[in-house]
């Protein structure tokens, strides 16, 4: 099992994977030819209790021709209740509103003001499994329009009534733009100060793909100069998070520690699936979710 977290060294857990045959990686820890040549020749299979894969060197794995598992579909809704929970509090200030409790402070007609949802319209960058499942949870608010980017139209998308427009037109017309689509060469760093300057001054940000997909320096200057309004991040680059790192310090940025399928009862399914794959890929049977790549 491998995982980054724990309180062993690096050089203590790679000596521990010497001949193993198969790894369980833990939420999303890094995968590198270090590890691969730390566990040896005997390694069949890696088990990601993950959806994304992109910790995984799927170049030099695949070379060795080591089989890959991995957990879609089981954390889907969690992620989107936790984009429309992040939606929300960067755009009602929660996290704001918090402190001011704590301070006991109090204000006019427009104090502590934010946005809504109803009669909105919102961007989603990616509707692929997680995208659609937040489509859904946001039209009980009201939505007005309900915008969607990616490679191509998705069929699923007139069950929302979602509209496929170009990226561009997305950030321009959107009062809400949700993030959702994998980490590629393609969306590397993506949301960046081009992105930002054709928002609106009143919309609000939400990313719950991966840290990479945002330019976080041009996300800071587009919040502290007033290009946008707000911003919710609950992945970051890195991960854990730098303390000192001037996102923090903005008061409508809200950054959460990759919580997305953190509910008790998806990360125990997860776990059964990663372990359910590991055990097929020892035995040369099917895996549940086995990466094709």
């Amino acid at each position: 099992m491998w995982d980054s977290d724990s309180n062993v060294t690096k050089a203590e857990l790679l000596k521990g994977l010497d001949g193993v045959d198969g790894i369980i990686c833990l939420l999303g820890d890094k995968i590198d030819p270090a590890v691969l040549d730390a566990a040896g020749p005997n390694l069949k299979v890696i088990s990601t209790m993950s959806v994304g894969v992109d910790h995984l060197d799927l170049v030099e794995i695949k070379k060795r021709g080591i089989r890959v598992g991995h957990t879609p579909d089981v954390l889907t809704g969690a992620t989107a209740e936790l984009a429309i929970a992040l939606l929300l509090a960067a755009a009602r200030r929660i996290p704001e509103g918090v402190e001011m409790v704590k301070r006991g402070e109090r204000g006019g007609v427009l104090w502590m003001c934010g946005y809504g949802l109803s009669d909105s319209t919102v961007g989603i960058v990616g509707l692929g499994r997680i995208g659609f499942a937040i489509a859904q949870r946001l039209v009980p608010f009201g939505v007005k329009r309900l915008l969607y980017s990616g490679r191509t139209a998705k069929p699923q998308a007139a069950e929302v009534n979602g509209e496929f427009v170009p990226l561009d037109t997305l950030a321009s017309e959107s009062d809400f733009v949700v993030v959702t689509c994998p980490l590629t060469p393609e969306t590397r760093g993506m949301c960046d100060e081009a992105f930002f300057s054709k928002m609106k001054p009143t919309a609000v940000f939400v990313n719950v793909s991966r840290g990479a997909v945002v330019n976080q320096e041009d996300l800071y200057e587009a919040l502290s100069g007033g290009e946008i309004a707000a911003a919710g991040l609950d992945v970051t680059t890195p991960e854990p998070f730098p303390t000192n790192h001037p996102l923090l310090s903005l008061t409508n940025c809200v950054v959460l520690p990759h919580i997305g399928s953190a509910t008790y009862s998806t990360r125990g399914t997860m776990a059964a699936l990663a372990a359910q794959n590991l055990l097929g890929g020892l035995q040369g049977a099917d895996m549940p979710c086995e990466l094709a790549f």
